[in-house]
Protein backbone atom coordinates (compact mmCIF):
# COMPACT_ATOMS: atom_id res chain seq x y z
CA UNK A 1 0.00 0.00 0.00
CA UNK A 2 1.25 3.54 -0.96
CA UNK A 3 1.96 6.03 1.84
CA UNK A 4 -0.93 8.51 0.31
CA UNK A 5 -3.03 5.36 0.46
CA UNK A 6 -2.45 4.98 3.79
CA UNK A 7 -2.64 8.76 4.99
CA UNK A 8 -6.23 8.67 3.35
CA UNK A 9 -7.27 5.59 4.97
CA UNK A 10 -6.15 7.43 8.48
CA UNK A 11 -7.42 10.55 7.64
CA UNK A 12 -11.21 8.72 6.91
CA UNK A 13 -11.04 6.54 10.03
CA UNK A 14 -11.18 9.50 12.06
CA UNK A 15 -14.20 10.20 10.61
CA UNK A 16 -15.23 6.41 11.20
CA UNK A 17 -17.99 5.90 14.16
CA UNK A 18 -16.76 2.53 14.93
CA UNK A 19 -13.33 3.61 15.37
CA UNK A 20 -11.65 5.05 18.35
CA UNK A 21 -7.53 5.36 18.99
CA UNK A 22 -5.77 4.73 22.45
CA UNK A 23 -2.60 5.80 22.87
CA UNK A 24 0.87 6.49 25.76
CA UNK A 25 -0.60 9.73 27.01
CA UNK A 26 -3.80 8.43 27.91
CA UNK A 27 -2.79 5.58 30.05
CA UNK A 28 -2.56 7.62 32.97
CA UNK A 29 -6.84 8.38 32.71
CA UNK A 30 -8.29 5.10 30.94
CA UNK A 31 -10.00 5.39 27.57
CA UNK A 32 -13.08 7.15 27.66
CA UNK A 33 -14.92 3.97 27.27
CA UNK A 34 -13.29 1.45 29.87
CA UNK A 35 -16.26 0.29 31.98
CA UNK A 36 -18.90 1.86 29.52
CA UNK A 37 -18.38 -0.35 26.14
CA UNK A 38 -22.00 -1.63 26.89
CA UNK A 39 -23.68 1.04 27.84
CA UNK A 40 -22.50 4.22 25.64
CA UNK A 41 -20.86 2.37 22.37
CA UNK A 42 -22.94 -0.84 21.90
CA UNK A 43 -25.86 0.09 24.20
CA UNK A 44 -27.01 -3.72 25.17
CA UNK A 45 -25.21 -5.75 27.84
CA UNK A 46 -24.56 -9.13 25.11
CA UNK A 47 -21.00 -10.25 25.84
CA UNK A 48 -18.26 -8.12 23.99
CA UNK A 49 -15.80 -10.60 22.41
CA UNK A 50 -12.13 -8.79 21.51
CA UNK A 51 -9.83 -9.94 18.05
CA UNK A 52 -6.25 -8.74 19.25
CA UNK A 53 -3.91 -8.51 16.39
CA UNK A 54 -6.74 -7.75 14.35
CA UNK A 55 -5.54 -7.20 11.38
CA UNK A 56 -7.90 -6.56 8.45
CA UNK A 57 -10.81 -7.64 11.27
CA UNK A 58 -11.63 -10.58 9.30
CA UNK A 59 -12.74 -12.64 12.34
CA UNK A 60 -14.46 -9.56 14.19
CA UNK A 61 -16.28 -8.77 10.83
CA UNK A 62 -17.31 -12.39 10.31
CA UNK A 63 -17.94 -13.22 13.52
CA UNK A 64 -20.32 -10.38 14.01
CA UNK A 65 -22.07 -11.31 11.25
CA UNK A 66 -22.82 -15.16 12.84
CA UNK A 67 -23.42 -13.58 16.15
CA UNK A 68 -25.65 -11.09 16.01
CA UNK A 69 -26.18 -11.30 20.19
CA UNK A 70 -22.56 -10.79 20.61
CA UNK A 71 -20.58 -7.78 20.45
CA UNK A 72 -17.00 -7.46 18.79
CA UNK A 73 -13.92 -5.55 19.14
CA UNK A 74 -10.65 -5.56 17.05
CA UNK A 75 -7.87 -4.31 18.39
CA UNK A 76 -4.38 -3.64 16.37
CA UNK A 77 -1.73 -0.75 16.02
CA UNK A 78 -1.46 -0.90 12.75
CA UNK A 79 -4.42 1.34 11.71
CA UNK A 80 -3.57 1.06 7.74
CA UNK A 81 -4.76 -2.90 7.97
CA UNK A 82 -7.80 -1.65 10.58
CA UNK A 83 -9.41 0.38 7.50
CA UNK A 84 -10.70 -2.74 5.97
CA UNK A 85 -11.97 -4.10 8.42
CA UNK A 86 -13.90 -0.65 9.79
CA UNK A 87 -14.99 0.35 6.46
CA UNK A 88 -16.80 -3.46 5.81
CA UNK A 89 -18.19 -3.15 9.14
CA UNK A 90 -20.08 -0.40 8.11
CA UNK A 91 -21.04 -0.97 4.83
CA UNK A 92 -22.92 -4.01 6.41
CA UNK A 93 -24.02 -2.23 9.15
CA UNK A 94 -23.07 -3.82 11.62
CA UNK A 95 -23.51 -2.20 14.93
CA UNK A 96 -22.26 -4.69 17.13
CA UNK A 97 -18.71 -4.78 15.41
CA UNK A 98 -15.90 -1.46 17.13
CA UNK A 99 -12.09 -1.17 16.07
CA UNK A 100 -9.51 0.43 18.81
CA UNK A 101 -6.28 1.12 17.54
CA UNK A 102 -3.92 0.60 20.62
CA UNK A 103 -1.27 -1.63 22.07
CA UNK A 104 -2.40 -4.99 23.34
CA UNK A 105 -0.42 -4.37 26.08
CA UNK A 106 -2.81 -1.21 27.09
CA UNK A 107 -5.60 -3.74 27.32
CA UNK A 108 -6.04 -2.58 30.47
CA UNK A 109 -6.75 0.83 30.26
CA UNK A 110 -9.37 0.18 27.85
CA UNK A 111 -11.56 -2.28 29.51
CA UNK A 112 -12.77 -2.65 33.13
CA UNK A 113 -12.57 -6.23 35.19
CA UNK A 114 -15.63 -8.37 33.55
CA UNK A 115 -15.91 -5.89 30.82
CA UNK A 116 -14.66 -9.15 28.38
CA UNK A 117 -16.23 -12.36 28.02
CA UNK A 118 -13.94 -13.80 24.94
CA UNK A 119 -10.84 -13.18 23.22
CA UNK A 120 -9.45 -14.14 20.15
CA UNK A 121 -5.81 -14.06 19.10
CA UNK A 122 -5.63 -14.80 15.59
CA UNK A 123 -2.39 -15.38 13.96
CA UNK A 124 -0.24 -13.19 15.98
CA UNK A 125 3.57 -12.51 16.10
CA UNK A 126 4.99 -15.93 17.53
CA UNK A 127 7.93 -14.07 18.66
CA UNK A 128 10.55 -17.10 17.84
CA UNK A 129 12.90 -14.85 20.26
CA UNK A 130 10.67 -13.02 22.68
CA UNK A 131 8.82 -15.37 24.29
CA UNK A 132 7.42 -12.65 27.06
CA UNK A 133 5.85 -10.95 24.18
CA UNK A 134 3.88 -13.80 22.40
CA UNK A 135 -0.23 -13.17 23.28
CA UNK A 136 -0.22 -16.43 24.90
CA UNK A 137 2.21 -15.92 27.60
CA UNK A 138 1.56 -15.69 30.92
CA UNK A 139 2.25 -12.09 31.22
CA UNK A 140 -0.67 -11.28 28.61
CA UNK A 141 -2.88 -14.08 29.98
CA UNK A 142 -3.04 -12.03 33.59
CA UNK A 143 -3.73 -9.17 31.81
CA UNK A 144 -6.67 -10.77 29.57
CA UNK A 145 -7.81 -12.25 32.98
CA UNK A 146 -7.99 -8.78 34.56
CA UNK A 147 -10.89 -7.67 31.83
CA UNK A 148 -12.54 -10.85 31.58
CA UNK A 149 -15.37 -12.37 33.71
CA UNK A 150 -14.80 -15.07 35.46
CA UNK A 151 -13.77 -18.04 33.46
CA UNK A 152 -13.29 -16.20 30.07
CA UNK A 153 -12.64 -18.07 26.98
CA UNK A 154 -9.37 -17.53 25.15
CA UNK A 155 -9.18 -18.55 21.05
CA UNK A 156 -5.46 -18.79 20.24
CA UNK A 157 -5.11 -19.85 15.93
CA UNK A 158 -2.07 -19.51 14.22
CA UNK A 159 0.37 -21.42 11.70
CA UNK A 160 3.20 -21.79 14.53
CA UNK A 161 3.80 -25.04 15.78
CA UNK A 162 6.23 -23.46 18.41
CA UNK A 163 3.46 -20.57 19.20
CA UNK A 164 0.77 -23.63 19.40
CA UNK A 165 3.20 -25.77 21.50
CA UNK A 166 4.08 -22.80 23.58
CA UNK A 167 0.55 -22.01 24.34
CA UNK A 168 -0.07 -25.81 25.45
CA UNK A 169 2.60 -25.17 27.65
CA UNK A 170 1.54 -22.03 29.04
CA UNK A 171 -2.18 -23.14 29.75
CA UNK A 172 -0.95 -26.46 31.81
CA UNK A 173 1.90 -24.70 33.67
CA UNK A 174 -0.55 -21.93 34.88
CA UNK A 175 -3.08 -24.43 35.67
CA UNK A 176 -5.81 -23.13 33.17
CA UNK A 177 -8.62 -24.95 31.93
CA UNK A 178 -7.72 -26.81 28.06
CA UNK A 179 -10.94 -26.85 26.20
CA UNK A 180 -9.72 -28.17 22.71
CA UNK A 181 -6.66 -28.40 20.98
CA UNK A 182 -6.18 -29.25 16.97
CA UNK A 183 -2.35 -29.62 15.25
CA UNK A 184 -4.16 -29.51 12.32
CA UNK A 185 -7.60 -27.45 12.39
CA UNK A 186 -8.17 -28.17 8.67
CA UNK A 187 -7.72 -31.95 8.91
CA UNK A 188 -9.76 -32.28 11.43
CA UNK A 189 -12.33 -30.06 10.79
CA UNK A 190 -15.35 -31.98 11.00
CA UNK A 191 -14.51 -32.37 14.50
CA UNK A 192 -14.56 -28.48 15.06
CA UNK A 193 -16.46 -25.60 15.20
CA UNK A 194 -16.94 -24.70 11.80
CA UNK A 195 -16.00 -20.69 11.85
CA UNK A 196 -12.30 -22.12 12.39
CA UNK A 197 -12.37 -22.89 8.53
CA UNK A 198 -15.20 -21.40 7.39
CA UNK A 199 -13.44 -17.58 8.55
CA UNK A 200 -10.17 -17.01 7.31
CA UNK A 201 -7.97 -13.90 7.82
CA UNK A 202 -5.29 -12.75 4.58
CA UNK A 203 -2.58 -14.28 6.57
CA UNK A 204 -4.06 -17.13 6.90
CA UNK A 205 -5.17 -17.65 2.95
CA UNK A 206 -1.42 -17.11 2.24
CA UNK A 207 -0.33 -19.89 4.97
CA UNK A 208 -2.66 -22.96 3.32
CA UNK A 209 -1.31 -21.68 -0.08
CA UNK A 210 1.93 -22.57 1.34
CA UNK A 211 0.71 -25.76 2.29
CA UNK A 212 1.62 -24.87 5.92
CA UNK A 213 -1.21 -26.11 8.89
CA UNK A 214 -3.21 -24.06 10.61
CA UNK A 215 -3.00 -24.66 14.79
CA UNK A 216 -6.07 -23.99 17.25
CA UNK A 217 -6.08 -24.12 21.11
CA UNK A 218 -8.89 -22.65 22.95
CA UNK A 219 -9.02 -22.44 26.52
CA UNK A 220 -10.70 -20.98 29.67
CA UNK A 221 -8.79 -19.03 32.65
CA UNK A 222 -8.49 -19.76 35.79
Amino acid sequence: MGAKRKLQHFAEMKTFPNVSEFGFGQLKEGHPLRGKWHAEFFKNENPIVLELGCGKGEYAVELAKRYPEKNFIGIDIKGARMWYGARRALDAQLPNVAFLRTRIDFIEACFATGEVSEIWATFSDPQPHKPRKRLSAPIFLNRYKNVMIPGGIVHVKTDSVLLHEFTLETVAQEKHELLMSSADVYGEKEKLDAVLTEIQTTYEKKFLEKGMKITYVKMRLK
